[in-house]
């Protein structure tokens, strides 16, 4: 496995001084002109042997030359960028970075680039850098990637909707492999207003929030897991599903859900697939890696996790088996790869003690490698750690987890798997009560912005928090910042909802990728499996802002999972509450922006199946904004690292619209994707599938082109490969429960909520008021104090008779 090596900074090879000059110069050309490109010919001279408003841009270790050319398309000039040798990095000719000559934009407008070209060399794209008024001049996207071109060749792109904060773009051509490209007559056009509004088709209050309905078929098992398959059904994976009884039967369940009938079929599971982990491979079946070898013994073992692994093939709807993975992951990662392997950390072993080994699906071999073909920092990550793959092949760990803290240091950090270092990241706020927050890769991918939110922990059981934060992994030495509060609604306390108050948030949040480019966070809990909270908002990338919106009207707190449907629906499945029962009860939730009036159709696709850097054309019944590719959910407990938006930018012929791919596998690891095209009022198409391939092996060269200023500057403390060891030692009750009481799926926190009078009679009034029913001591110890009487049963008349 071969990772892009960090690049340097992207540098600028025009003098400061002339910069600086060029921010003197006249002021910025009127928003009305027509094309917003000065001397697009080339047939003005400028300084540095460039024409007047270009530069030369460019990073890494090559040779190069910029020269002005006379053969034009028209004129007398064009710019030609040729590269004799390459190890990395790329040069390119931008508009100057100057209030002279970069083009002035709007925010939320789209602009048309287009511009003509020669290349002797695949290894050439249109780039685009943006001017944050805050932060200054920063790399923005790839556009699209140029097919080679003997003769003059025309290239035409639409930007995506420029960020909020812009004022000003530059862009051009980058060559980041050997040969050259030759350019001319560059045009810069501002996209026109839409003419529709959009048109209400339900009540003022769903056009505003949207409507939740419950479905009237229930789930038929108790599934905690969640997969969207390439056929647009739905994977739902129980194993024993936490029940006692089935464990000990040895009953193992998974369902298909088709949304286009409202039908289950159940699906004989071969092993306790109960907390495992899962994730797409390349081709579109699912690696389900280890699962519940046993249950915790009181007084004795915790939870031990297996070797075993299966993939489930959508086609087939069966489960096979694979070659074990070297040691037991209860609770663990899973990330796909930019060449199509999957890696994974943490989780519990077969002893009950915490992994420490990294394990690396190979899909090329089709196998789990072994141990020593495999990097090892022997770190314990924790449960279900929230590891990002990030544009260059490194991994984010956003902080996110399950059960009690995080793990030591600041609770995130980015871990190189070639350099086999991890680097601290700061910032993160109460790193160790983000225990089930939610984080997510905000769309587009291109921008590597995560957002993390909610969370509380287990072994403490405050309540859980409404806090959110946001980092921005394009910057030189990235670091959270705190982003705008979860929102409030209402949590059951047990008679009935009453409104949050004070720092209340929740635990158990769940978070959705929407088509429109927005993100759905939704139900979740104040306290450890206890105390759901109706709530549910949409936050806003563009703005940073949260609109709270219709709250689901299930409690969705343990074990609950929220995803995006093809047709741009959300589900929400599950809640496990700490009496052990289930609520088999499934929600849909229809976003406003499938009330406005008449959705996209994708009325014809010329090919299915996709590769980097091309371009791919569709038709359309109407003008769209956007489209992109959304990975499928595979969610559990809060996490799905791999949930991904990747923006496609157009090329606009009338109604037939050429969608340019990322050339860069790691913002888009290959696999099955639902296309959606999205209208300028956000209501999008229904989804069509796409394959996206990818190489065997992804070139560190061909990568780090697209990678320009990121991350490269990183000054967090960084952590080497510690001494090989076997385990990390955890406590057996780390889940929170007290297994002195109940039966095995029923879980009397080890911590009760704040509020709740630390006396037999308090805790067993609680207990009631959750309908725990009887509660049978297992053992002859009683340290939560529920049986003074000594009969053997929790919270009896005696116990709780004062005295």
């Amino acid at each position: 496995m071969t990772y892009p090596a960090r690049p340097r900074r992207r540098t600028s090879l025009l003098a400061v001084a002339g910069l600086a000059a060029g921010l003197l110069l006249i002021s910025p050309q009127p928003a009305s002109a027509a094309n917003r490109v000065k001397n697009p010919g080339f047939e003005t001279a400028g300084t540095d042997d460039m024409p007047y408003c270009w530069e030369k841009s460019g990073w890494g270790d090559n040779d190069f030359t910029f020269s002005t050319v006379a053969d034009a398309h028209s004129g007398s000039r064009a710019m030609k960028v040729e590269l004799t040798r390459r190890v990395d990095g790329d040069r390119k000719a931008l508009i100057t970075e100057s209030t002279d000559c970069a083009p002035v934009v709007s925010a939320g407008k789209q602009y048309d680039l287009g511009l003509w070209y020669r290349t002797t060399t695949p290894d050439a794209s249109i780039t685009l850098f943006r001017h944050d008024t805050t932060g200054g001049w920063q790399y923005w996207t790839d556009l699209k990637t140029l097919d080679m071109a003997g003769g003059w060749t025309q290239a035409t792109v639409r930007t995506p909707e420029v960020p909020a904060g812009t004022d000003r773009i530059t862009w051009g051509v980058s060559v980041y492999g050997t040969g050259s490209a030759t350019t001319d007559d560059y045009t810069m056009e501002q996209v026109a207003d839409p003419v529709p509004d959009p048109v209400c088709t339900g009540t003022a209050e769903e056009c505003a929030d949207g409507k939740w309905d419950v479905l009237p078929t229930q789930n038929p098992v108790r599934s905690m897991h969640s997969v969207v398959l390439n056929n647009g059904k739905v994977l739902l994976i129980a194993g024993s599903g936490n029940s006692e009884e089935q464990f000990n039967a040895g009953t193992f369940t998974s369902a298909v859900y088709d949304p286009a009938n409202g039908t289950y079929k159940v699906i004989p599971t071969p092993k306790d697939m109960f907390c495992a982990g899962h994730v797409q491979l390349q081709d579109g079946r699912v690696l389900v890696m280890s699962g519940n070898k046993a249950y915790p013994v009181a007084g004795g073992h915790g939870y031990e996790g297996y070797k075993d692994s299966y993939v489930f093939d959508p086609a087939t709807e069966t489960y096979s088996k694979t070659n074990d993975m070297n040691d037991g992951h209860w609770y663990p990662s899973a990330t796909a790869l930019g060449n199509g392997d999957v890696i994974s950390f943490g989780g519990l072993r077969e002893d009950s003690t915490g992994s420490v080994t990294a394990e690396l699906w190979s899909d090329a071999e089709q196998r789990w490698l072994p141990t020593w073909k495999v990097n090892q920092t022997w770190s314990y990550w924790g449960l279900y750690p929230s590891m990002i793959l990030m544009q260059d092949g490194r991994l984010f760990y956003s902080g996110s987890h399950v059960f009690g803290n995080g793990t030591p240091g600041t609770g995130s950090a980015i871990y190189d798997y070639d350099a086999n270092t991890t680097t601290a990241i700061p910032g993160l706020q109460n790193k160790d009560e983000r225990d089930q927050s939610a984080s997510v890769l905000l769309p587009p991918a291109q921008d590597q912005k995560v957002l993390t939110l909610g969370g509380g922990n287990i072994d403490s059981n405050p309540d859980a928090n409404r806090l959110t934060d946001i980092i921005d992994l394009k910057a030189a030495d990235p670091s959270y910042a705190a982003g705008p509060p979860l929102p409030q609604g209402t949590v059951d306390l047990g008679n009935g909802p009453v409104p949050q108050t004070g720092g209340q948030g929740k635990i158990y949040v769940s978070a959705v990728l929407l088509p429109d480019g927005k993100v759905l966070e939704t139900g979740g809990a104040l306290n450890n499996r206890a105390n759901p909270v109706y709530e549910s908002s949409i936050y806003d990338p563009a703005t940073n802002t949260f609109d709270p919106v219709t709250a689901d009207p299930e409690e969705r707190g343990y074990h609950s999972s929220a995803f995006l449907l093809p047709d741009g629906r959300v589900m929400t499945t599950g809640d496990n509450p700490g009496n052990g029962t289930w609520n088999h009860d499934v929600s849909i939730y229809t976003p406003p922006y499938l009330l406005k009036g008449p959705r996209p159709t994708i009325t014809s696709l010329i090919d299915t199946e996709w590769t980097y850097g091309d371009t791919q054309r569709i038709t359309v019944d109407r003008p769209i904004a956007k489209a992109e590719l959304i990975r499928p959910a595979a969610v559990t407990h809060s996490s799905d690292p791999n949930q991904r938006f990747v923006d496609l930018p157009l090329s606009v012929d009338g109604n037939n619209v050429d969608l340019n791919v990322t050339s860069n596998p790691n913002l888009a690891p290959p696999g099955w994707y639902m296309l959606f095209a999205v209208d300028a009022n956000g209501v999008p198409s229904v989804a069509t599938w796409v394959h996206l391939q990818g190489p065997t092996a992804l070139s560190a060269t061909d990568a780090s082109a697209h990678v320009h200023s990121f991350a490269d500057s990183l000054e967090g403390t960084v952590t080497k490969p510690g001494e090989k060891r076997a385990s990390q030692k955890v406590s057996p009750t780390l889940s929170g429960c007290d297994r002195h009481y109940g039966t095995i799926n029923v879980c009397v926190p080890t911590v009760f909520p704040d509020g709740v009078r630390k006396t037999t009679a308090g805790r067993c009034a609680w207990l009631k008021e959750k309908d725990y029913g009887r509660l049978k001591v297992n053992g002859k110890d009683d340290p939560l104090g529920l049986d003074p009487s000594r009969d053997g049963l929790a919270c009896g008349a005696q116990d709780v008779k004062r005295r």
